[in-house]
């Protein structure tokens, strides 16, 4: 049997669909199962005994190989049985259909109800609105239409032998003990800056974390170096470092948070890497609402400043004062990583 699982677009959403991923290898233990993923998201999935193949896909890519027209073709060329569709795009059911998947699982959602011989509905509230509904269970209730078993919604990762030595790397370079608690910030996201903690909120945090003893590393991504290299500088105390030189990758991301005594971070990426590996986080909220992406991790504390306008759901602050975040205060988020450091 051959399935074809197409994989949400963020690299947070790719962790909350873990647990559909695992209970799909539990349902169908012989299957080839082979995840339609783009690029960036990919090495998200390194490791993962579930899946036992990536293909890559990006519409516009330089690489011909991971555009619609390649992609198709070799979606055709596995003859899969089933297409489990876990974005909601039309483009992901018309790729199935047109890959020829004989079964195409998925929610009815955006036009592509004929495309799909398994539609389900969305979860809907009393006034037919879409019901918030953690996405982790909204992936689940897919492989369970599908008779998998009612499997743990615990997110699960894996590192790679290569990751692990990256990290050893960054560790050694940046004077990070080997024993020893170590906190990291991350802040940012691909959502937008709307996400963001203030660098002068993060820079007061690490100062206190430091002065109790222990070492802080400051995480980013490509689009963050210059705000993680400002954490570090506004701290001004040794024992506080940043990824901002080292090689950049998910890889090395995922090894990092692994190791790591806590996480404080916004609501993006990394902080689904700290449930996946067991690691206690606290989660700063501003304009994303916590129900949609809730997870039982119980090591997890989210913390948010309400304000009227918010949860707005908007990548920049449509009110241009930010105040759902800035107002959010160090002395709080202090409180609740002392908290889970104890």
């Amino acid at each position: 049997m051959n399935v074809i699982v197409f994989c949400p677009n963020l690299i947070g959403d790719t962790v909350m669909a873990t647990p559909t991923l695992r209970a799909l290898r539990a349902r169908f233990p012989d299957a080839r199962i082979v995840a339609v993923v783009k690029p960036v998201v990919a090495p998200t999935l390194d490791g993962c005994p579930w899946i036992d193949a990536l293909i890559r896909f990006k519409p516009g890519s330089s690489n011909p190989d991971e555009r619609t027209v390649a992609v198709i073709r070799s979606i055709r060329a596995l003859r899969p049985d089933l297409a489990v569709l876990l974005p909601n795009s039309f483009r992901s059911a018309l790729m199935a259909w047109l890959g020829g998947a004989r079964r195409r699982v998925g929610y009815v959602r955006g036009g592509r109800g004929p495309l799909l011989t398994d539609g389900l509905r969305p979860p809907l509230d009393a006034n037919g609105k879409f019901k918030i509904t953690p996405i982790v269970d909204y992936y689940l209730e897919l492989a369970r239409h599908l008779g998998c078993p009612r499997e743990s919604t615990r997110l699960e990762l894996f590192t790679t032998p290569n990751d692990e030595a990256a990290a050893d790397a960054a560790w050694a370079r940046l004077g990070l003990p080997k024993t020893g608690p170590v906190v990291g910030l991350n802040t940012g996201g691909a959502f937008g800056p709307a996400k963001s903690w203030p660098v002068e909120h993060f820079a007061t945090l690490a100062r206190r974390l430091r002065d109790e003893g222990r070492h802080v590393l400051v995480l980013c991504g490509p689009g963050e170096r210059e705000a993680a290299r400002a954490i570090v500088a506004q701290t001004g105390r040794e024992g506080v470092v940043s990824l901002a030189d080292e090689p950049m990758s998910i890889g090395l991301s995922k090894a990092c948070v692994r190791r790591l005594s806590l996480l404080v971070t916004t609501d993006s990426g990394p902080r689904h890497f700290a449930a996946a590996f067991g690691v206690p986080v606290v989660s700063l909220f501003g304009p994303t609402h916590i129900a949609w992406t809730r997870t039982q991790h119980p090591s997890a504390i989210h913390i948010f400043h309400p304000v009227p306008c918010g949860p707005c759901q908007k990548p920049v602050c449509p009110e241009g004062h930010h105040r759902c975040m800035r107002d959010l205060s160090p002395d709080a988020v202090h409180a609740a990583s002392r908290k889970l450091l104890r």
